[in-house]
């Protein structure tokens, strides 16, 4: 075994365990803010196996999108939504027997994927890597792919338009009416 494979092998292990210890975090954690934050680390050591893989435009893309944007939008959620509560998750002991019934379906669809990943015939073609990920993925989007590229962009951009025109219209909703708009009709009107 030469020196990379093993230190292959050894980043390999060192983002199993943070995923694994990292996913723990967000399942087993009460407190919402703390999930989140183990969410992102688990998101960042996915990314780790992306980069084992050479697949480094998903590595980045995976931090990019993942952790720099849903993450941080589920951390703002939790601290905006109610800032006066307590951000924790709800105690729900009292149902043990709907946990024993989730634990078992959980436990059987382990054995049955497990059972299912063995017993497959795997295709192992000669692996080529491609040095350049990004050269050619862009080819392919702004070459084979740019009809459906533009697309999303041009729905982005309406998406973005309809926010802005429903938060200011939201804007001249929410404030109270004092007694001269609420005789005034062309006020209503607006």
């Amino acid at each position: 075994m030469s020196s990379l494979e093993n230190i292959q092998e050894l980043f390999f292990s060192i983002f199993a365990f943070v995923s694994l210890v990292g996913s723990l975090g967000v399942i087993l954690l009460p407190n919402l803010v703390y999930a989140a934050f183990f969410l992102g680390i688990t998101l960042v050591s996915i990314a780790g196996f992306y980069l084992l893989l050479n697949a480094d435009f998903l590595a980045a893309a995976q931090i990019l999108l993942y952790v720099g944007g849903i993450n941080i939008l589920i951390l703002f959620a939790i601290m905006l939504v109610d800032a006066n509560a307590r951000v924790t998750r709800v105690n729900t002991n009292d149902q043990s027997f709907f946990w024993v019934i989730q634990g078992g379906a959980a436990i059987g669809l382990f054995f049955l994927l497990t059972k299912t990943i063995q017993s497959t015939l795997w295709p192992s073609p000669p692996f080529i890597p491609v040095t350049n990920t990004v050269y050619f993925i862009g080819r392919h989007i702004f070459s084979d792919f740019l009809f459906p590229f533009e697309l999303v962009s041009v729905l982005l951009l309406i998406a973005l338009i309809g926010v802005v025109v429903l938060a200011k219209r939201e804007q001249n909703i929410t404030g109270p009416l004092n007694p001269a708009q609420e005789n005034d009709p062309s006020f209503l009107k607006r």
